[in-house]
């Protein structure tokens, strides 16, 4: 049996003083690709915001990667998110620093040292998402789609036990987020469990898969075809 990497139970989401979603009770197990969908104002960004340490807990339990949210301190935070790996629509990538010192740039930042093993792993999460030649380029220099993988190999860097992707198809046009998810489900598939907020139906009729929808309050799992 494999271990829930996320586990809520009667969680209430709040953004500042408003309850966004309440008794919400969900797992995700270890190697899963789990969707989560909704539309636009139902809770997945502030869902996907208590997860990465950005809003706290203020009801129910939740566990993630092994720490409490609920009893979450600040200084806490950052090794979370060493153990996460957490894609956005927006890329966010440094575009005075070329692609290598962009990840370099998060190595440096999570404790590694050693110049060697830094190269190593750069190469290493390029190569699995085919941008290994790409290393010397600036993100101005990328297509949406090439920058969307950095970011996937970004947040790969720290061997994470759970990817958090927010809409990593959102800017990008149909072939793209095809090219982009043919990565995502690839990283699947070599073991990374990965949770996906997405408006994007098209991506889960063509790869199905575990689907959460948010919807009055509520996230509960939906039946593939009644999406």
């Amino acid at each position: 049996m494999s271990k829930p990497v996320l586990f809520l139970k009667d969680a209430s989401i709040f953004q500042r003083d408003n309850l966004v979603l309440s008794d919400v009770t969900v797992s995700v197990d270890e190697g899963e690709f789990v969707y989560l969908i909704g539309k636009t104002g139902t809770g997945k960004s502030s869902f996907m915001k208590t997860l990465y340490g950005d809003l706290p807990l203020q009801k129910g339990e939740g566990e993630i990667v092994g720490f409490d949210l609920a009893s979450l301190k600040e200084k806490d935070i950052p090794f979370l998110r060493r153990k996460l790996g957490v894609v956005f629509q927006d890329f966010q990538l440094l575009n005075d620093r070329t692609v290598k010192d962009n990840l370099k740039f998060v190595l440096t930042a999570t404790g590694w040292k050693d110049k060697k093993e830094m190269e190593s792993k750069i190469e290493e999460v390029l190569g699995k998402v085919g941008m290994k030649t790409k290393a010397f380029k600036y993100p101005y220099q990328l297509s949406g789609g090439e920058q969307q993988r950095v970011a996937i190999a970004r947040a790969l860097l720290n061997d994470p036990e759970l990817i958090l992707a927010d809409e990593p198809t959102g800017n990008l046009d149909p072939q793209t987020s095809v090219e982009v998810m043919e990565v995502l489900q690839e990283i699947n598939k070599n073991g990374n469990t990965i949770l996906m907020a997405t408006h994007d139906y098209a991506l889960l009729l063509k790869y199905p898969s575990k689907t959460l929808k948010c919807d009055e309050n509520q996230i509960f799992e939906v039946v593939q075809k009644t999406v």
